[in-house]
């Protein structure tokens, strides 16, 4: 059985189940863009109405992090975008508009037209771009015979949609979205039909993530370890994202269950 190695120890393992957006492709680009996109649409569909939503609370909505020109440049790792499924972002955004006193069908509505913008633009920019390291960290795993799969919030048909613009897809065994189960992150539901899938114990399996969600949801599979990847992650009130580049600061303020963490793929390897 290969044996991955990480900063914080040893793990002999058979599988390993990645989370999607932030682990596997870059999330900024692809969900930033798309919040951006959201956002402006939900604006302008308000002002159609003669409603106005507070530009100041705009970030809050979803969890994300703008900057002076109102770009979005992070995101809270434990936040409705990173963590929620597609359904809890349309139900946030909906609560909003029937709060400024749309009917709850009226602000269904709106929420539907702006998720048509938005995903129309990712289908026409296709901002996907992998992790640092990743493509040489897959082809070690794969030179190690190890089955892979891939755990996500995002519906699964997107996510096979964005693992082919990346051009990763067939890396993967088993891609498995918060549709096909009853319970999403951090519940253990995904990690087991993952391993069901790729005819493993989830005992002699390693789960990478971005978020405390898939820590929590890899130990509560029982899994070998769980591997948080921070990149230039944000703490909490850290806009510049400087203290979050100190794995240790990510362990604690970002990723408490995880029990190793790493900035990039370069910090995992194989022993020979």
């Amino acid at each position: 059985m290969p044996e991955l190695i990480t900063p914080q120890g040893n793990h002999a393992i058979s599988a390993i189940l990645f989370d999607k957006d932030g682990t596997l492709l870059e999330f900024v680009p692809l969900w930033g863009s798309w919040a951006e996109c959201f956002l402006e649409q939900f604006t302008r569909q308000l002002e159609v109405r003669g409603l106005e939503f507070p530009a100041p609370y705009l970030a809050s909505l979803l969890g994300t992090i703008h900057n002076a020109e109102g770009k979005i440049t992070g995101y809270d790792r434990n936040g409705p975008l990173a963590m929620g499924t597609m359904s809890d972002l349309y139900a946030i955004l909906s609560w909003q508009g029937y709060l400024l006193g749309l009917s709850w069908a009226e602000s269904m509505e709106l929420v539907d037209i702006c998720r048509q913008e938005a995903d129309e633009m990712l289908e026409q920019n296709r901002p996907a771009l992998p992790l640092p390291g990743l493509l040489h960290f897959l082809n070690d795993c794969a030179a190690q015979g190890l089955a892979m799969a891939v755990v996500t919030a995002d519906e699964t048909a997107a996510a096979e949609k964005h693992l082919s613009w990346l051009g990763i897809r067939s890396y993967f065994s088993a891609v498995i979205g918060t549709d096909q189960t009853e319970r999403g992150k951090p519940f253990p539901d995904m990690a087991l039909l993952a391993c069901e899938q790729l005819g493993v114990q989830p005992s002699a399996a390693a789960v990478i993530g971005d978020t405390n969600g898939d820590m929590k949801m890899a130990k509560a599979a029982g899994a070998a370890v769980a591997i948080g990847i921070t990149g230039t992650a944000h703490t909490p009130g850290n806009a510049a994202g400087d203290d979050a580049a100190d794995p240790v600061t990510a362990r604690y303020y970002l990723l408490p269950d995880a029990d190793s963490v790493v900035q990039s793929y370069q910090e995992l390897s194989f022993s020979s």
